[in-house]
């Protein structure tokens, strides 16, 4: 009952989990946030192989999934600092883009209930004419946007952690039980495959 209730909630945890990342990684691909667009990338592969692992009872994908969400949770509280500008960040700096783009992320440049102030990059080689903001006065800062949505990832991970360390343990028990039943233990097969002319050897040899 524990193993499959565990099991339930890390495949329920680990899909939503994916929903989020790929809706995160969406909007990294319309902003041009290329280092965030690599880490949500490797985020949904070993959210799938952690899927993988816990339906297919493979504990080594699973510890896999649980040492990454730790990752995650701090590559997260980075970018929280980062778009907080806490510690000397910058969110104007282009750490995030390879210095590839001069944008900086979509819902800076497209939160409803901004007012911006756009002006054509010249000299900047925007693909295809394409506006970029200089400006914007928003009820809510798109940097609070980022911030709670990599709140929410820290949250999804330390669920995620949780239950793959459970899930891990209950499989790890499941198999030690196992084992002591003697599923896979040879002494028996010993036996049975002995000669019985090497059986009749040994009495002979047996001490009177």
């Amino acid at each position: 009952m524990g193993s499959c209730s565990g099991r339930c909630a890390l495949i329920v945890l680990c899909t939503f989990q994916l929903v989020t990342a790929l809706e995160r990684q969406v909007f990294d691909f319309l902003g041009y946030q290329w280092v965030p667009i690599l880490a949500n990338f490797a985020h949904i592969v070993v959210i799938i192989l952690g899927l993988f692992g816990t339906i297919q009872y493979r504990p080594r994908y699973v510890v896999v999934y649980a040492v990454w969400t730790a990752i995650w949770v701090t590559w997260n509280i980075f970018i929280i600092c980062f778009y907080l500008e806490v510690g000397g960040l910058s969110q104007d700096s282009e750490l995030l883009t390879f210095s590839l783009s001069e944008h900086r992320s979509w819902w800076h440049e497209h939160w409803p209930g901004c007012l911006h102030e756009e002006v054509l990059a010249a000299g900047l080689g925007a693909p295809h004419g394409q506006a970029l903001v200089s400006g914007a006065i928003c009820a809510l800062e798109p940097s609070s946007v980022e911030a709670l949505h990599s709140g929410l990832q820290i949250l999804i991970a330390l669920l995620g952690f949780v239950c793959g360390c459970y899930v891990v343990s209950v499989f790890t028990e499941e198999e030690d039980s196992f084992d002591f039943i003697g599923g896979f233990d040879p002494f028996p097969l010993y036996h049975v495959n002995e000669k019985p002319s090497s059986l009749l050897s040994k009495q002979a040899y047996l001490p009177a």
